[in-house]
């Protein structure tokens, strides 16, 4: 039977969301717990990879088992996990479920604040400078109606192909915090930094919005990116009546 684990962890001290070799990830905590619990070893498939120092509010994990889980599981494995890791559900799947593959839109917010902080140093990036709240606006307004994120992907990414469907693009205010909110259907490895650190170059009279918009019909990478601190995944999203009720 194949079940789904809907998790949250902060990032800052992983190496990202996937197994490695000799690393402290995501995936390596929940493995080890689950295995402490069943007293055998499982694998875990995830929906979404984040990199070392990412955030996530919602992710989703998913592995089959062909015997009966303990029945406290999630209590059990949730005491066993370190403080910045939780299981919020397990839940049983119809047959063919993929975390990865049946996600229909995934959403992000890159988190930054401008007055020192000590209590965001490690969930938000310090960043005190001034930047123009239009050119914000023209930029994020931009990306929404582009397809070709090819600039806007790490050298090595193993894709078929460099397109994706941006639902929603947009700056906002929350707090002492500037957030930028993406939406779409998919992302390319490290998408969301490098649109993030790009649009703040503009902000910051850095980089002519000529040149930005030229990253999305001109064949050069952008080559800027900035710190995984201020990087949450929002959520990870499937199809209507997707999970049982």
């Amino acid at each position: 039977m194949r079940f789904f684990i809907e998790v949250a962890y902060k990032g800052t001290r992983y190496s990202g969301f996937q197994v490695q070799e000799n690393a402290l990830t995501i995936q390596s905590e929940i493995e080890k717990a689950i295995a402490l619990v069943q007293r055998e070893p499982i694998g875990l498939t995830g929906s979404s990879r984040t990199d070392a120092g990412v955030h996530a509010l919602q992710n989703y994990f998913h592995f089959d088992y062909d015997r009966e889980l303990h029945p406290q599981l999630l209590y059990k494995i949730n005491a066993i996990l370190p403080g910045d890791i939780v299981v919020h559900r397990i839940i049983p799947m119809q047959e063919g479920a993929h975390s990865r593959f049946d996600a229909i839109a995934r959403e992000y917010e890159y988190r930054l604040y401008t007055v020192k902080n000590p209590f965001l140093q490690e969930t938000a990036l310090f960043y005190p400078y001034t930047l123009d709240a239009d050119a914000l606006a023209e930029t994020a307004a931009y990306i929404k109606e582009q397809t070709n994120f090819w600039a806007f992907s790490k050298t090595n990414t193993q894709v078929k192909n460099f397109r994706c469907t941006i639902h929603i693009s947009e700056w906002i205010q929350r707090g002492e915090e500037r957030i930028y909110h993406v939406q779409g259907n998919r992302f390319l490895r490290g998408m969301v930094r490098l649109l993030t650190a790009t649009q703040l170059k503009v902000a910051r009279g850095k980089l002519p919005m000529s040149q930005f918009k030229s990253f999305f019909t001109e064949e050069h990478k952008c080559g800027l990116s900035i710190a995984a601190t201020g990087l949450y995944l929002i959520s990870v999203q499937y199809p209507e009546k997707y999970f049982p009720r």
